[in-house]
């Protein structure tokens, strides 16, 4: 089972960054000798084996669209669809009806295929791209760092505190946790644990009145913007997350974020919400009180 997964993280590696939407993607994208070694042994493992197999592929492959992209966004049911391509990818191997090359040209395809239907705007991104894209950057703040810029006071902080897009250091909750703030996390590479959660921001459900504080630099709001600004962004579904996460606070309860939504914050209530903002260098940060 190790060497299975080992194979798996070579596999991944050895296409890693590659470019669906280059004119030589057909010949770039492929099994490597390993994973062809692999594939003839593949029938003697157990259905159970097979399944936990076919997650580990599903999981690694996203986390590498993740990390070439942070604005690419998969809900649920893409998870499933391409969960869907690896269950079908581990039948065909055993069926053996095709050869390898055949194996892989038709693998990649049903991947290029989810990403379109998944991320549409990838292919205009990338198809003017060399065969080897460059990872849209993607920190992980230090703690420090975020409260400062956030301007947070933690001595005044409501608990609970929520930390969406933590990270999958998790630093910010890993520090207030130190302080005795009851503090927690959801990001979609984070580990799921007692005060993290693996999630997709979007996927959450923010319960009404449940948070004393929740805070994102430059993870929620970061994404809004870009869906804001994208002819086809998905400005609907942030827009309602939004809202949900506002009345999520408790009375008196506060969202801390950068950068600032000003296409949204202006249509706020200012009987039930209150807005401040702090000029940061390149763009400004917002705390949003909900006063009832």
């Amino acid at each position: 089972m190790e060497n299975f997964r080992e194979n798996i993280d070579r596999q991944i590696e050895f296409n890693r960054a590659k470019n669906f939407f280059s004119s030589n993607s057909v010949n770039s994208l492929a099994f490597t000798d390993d994973t062809m070694n692999a594939i003839k042994k593949l029938g003697v493992i157990s259905k159970e084996y097979e399944n936990i197999l076919i997650d580990y592929s599903t999981d690694k492959c996203l986390q590498e669209f993740c990390r070439i992209n942070q604005y690419f966004s998969f809900n649920n049911e893409a998870k499933q669809g391409l969960r869907e391509i690896y269950v079908e990818l581990f039948s065909s191997i055993k069926r053996k009806n095709e050869s390898i090359d055949e194996l892989s040209i038709n693998h990649y395809n049903k991947l290029k295929n989810w990403l379109l239907k998944t991320n549409p705007y990838a292919e205009k991104v990338y198809q003017n791209h060399d065969a080897i894209i460059q990872p849209i950057a993607c920190s992980e703040y230090s703690a420090e760092f975020q409260i400062e810029l956030l301007q947070i006071d933690v001595s005044q902080l409501m608990e609970p505190v929520l930390d969406i897009g933590c990270g999958k250091q998790g630093n910010l909750v890993n520090h207030l946790r130190t302080q005795g703030i009851e503090t927690f996390g959801i990001d979609r590479s984070a580990d799921d644990n007692s005060f993290s959660t693996n999630m997709d921001w979007l996927e959450n459900e923010y319960e009404n009145s449940k948070w004393g504080t929740i805070i994102s630099n430059l993870g929620f709001s970061n994404h809004f913007n870009h869906h804001h600004l994208r002819k086809d962004g998905n400005f609907l579904e942030y827009a309602k997350k939004y809202m949900e996460i506002l009345n999520s606070l408790k009375i008196g309860g506060q969202f801390f974020y950068a950068p600032a939504l000003p296409f949204i914050e202006k249509y706020l209530d200012r009987k039930h919400f209150n807005i401040d903002e702090n000029e940061i260098s390149n763009y400004n940060a917002t705390i949003v009180t909900r006063l009832k």
